[in-house]
């Protein structure tokens, strides 16, 4: 016989006690899946372990999940936000600066020529501080427009948003100032008549223009910027800039930093002597080469005094860089 049975006595200790070791020594693996409940979610343990060959893609346990669970709930952020403070903080309105309370002997705005200086301009501070997310996508869509315009033709279409925009204030500036010749001149003009139909129903609503195309200078906190317009809307004195635009912008996050620079030239115009008033509300309108009627997004002083402390913190990040 080719085994014998005194063979098996002798080994089967031996064969017991290997086995064992074995056991003890190599854990099973466990599968996740298999400590589920498998009658609820039978479909989807076996659907996952039974892909061998190819495995499921994300997109189809998505789907999967959503059958089983539901769709997913969106995160909810606490309410309590932790604010930062800024460390030379300064208030929006200066308390010890004396309002004129009669009206200028002129009836034209001011207009102050902003000069060369080393003082960082409003601009120069909010580029070199744009939050990593928001540079992320404003680089995205540059690379978008170069591969379908070319390097040349991005350098062509950025010059003439440039130009449409100076065109558009020199066209504003001329109805501010009752140029009638060059406002109707500018009406024609297919590169601005868009914007100026855009904003109508916003002039409408303009009174008691103080300043426009005018320099400010924070005198405190030094910097300076070059306001559009300083002018009553609705019977509220506001810092007015004028946005134009290719997509709607509903609200006023859609403007992304330009709160921001509203609220600093607010508080610039407010510690600044060249000027006999103090404003407290800002007025951001967003106009439209195709006519469509503009959106004007009001500030008022609560919302103003919000981005302020944005701004200071802004304007710390800078300061500190440089």
């Amino acid at each position: 016989m080719l085994f014998q049975p005194r063979f098996y006595q002798k080994q089967f200790p031996y064969m017991c006690l290997a086995t064992s070791a074995c056991l003890y020594s190599k854990k099973k693996k466990v599968n996740g899946y298999e400590q589920v409940d498998q009658e609820k979610y039978e479909s989807l343990v076996c659907s996952v372990t039974s892909y061998k060959a190819s495995a499921q893609t994300p997109e189809t346990i998505f789907e999967e999940d959503n059958l089983l669970y539901g769709p997913p709930l969106k995160h909810t952020p606490s309410n309590k936000v932790e604010t930062k403070t800024p460390k030379n903080w300064v208030s929006l309105i200066n308390p010890e600066k004396r309002v004129s309370l009669v009206n200028s002997d002129s009836n034209r705005p001011m207009k102050i020529a902003l000069q060369k200086s080393k003082v960082p301009s409003v601009t120069r501070i909010l580029q070199q501080t744009i939050p990593p997310q928001q540079a992320f996508y404003l680089e995205r869509w540059k690379q978008k427009m170069i591969l379908e315009l070319g390097k040349d033709g991005f350098a062509e279409y950025t010059k003439n948003l440039f130009l449409q925009g100076e065109l558009f204030h020199a066209a504003l500036e001329s109805i501010f100032l009752h140029e009638e010749m060059a406002t109707k001149e500018q009406e024609e003009d297919t590169a601005v008549s868009g914007y100026l139909s855009s904003v109508q129903h916003v002039l409408k609503d303009i009174s008691e223009v103080k300043a426009l195309e005018s320099a400010v200078q924070h005198e405190t906190l030094q910097y300076l910027g070059l306001v559009d317009c300083v002018a009553k809307y609705r019977g509220r004195l506001c810092v007015i800039d004028w946005k134009t635009s290719e997509k709607p912008k509903p609200f006023l996050q859609n403007t992304f930093d330009n709160p921001l620079q509203v609220a600093a030239y607010i508080g610039a115009i407010n510690h600044d002597a060249n000027y006999d008033f103090q404003v407290s509300c800002g007025l951001i309108v967003v106009a439209y080469k195709d006519g469509c009627p503009a959106h004007p997004h009001f500030m008022d002083p609560d919302l103003c005094s919000q981005y302020w402390n944005k701004w200071l913190l802004r304007l710390e990040e800078y300061m500190d860089r440089n």
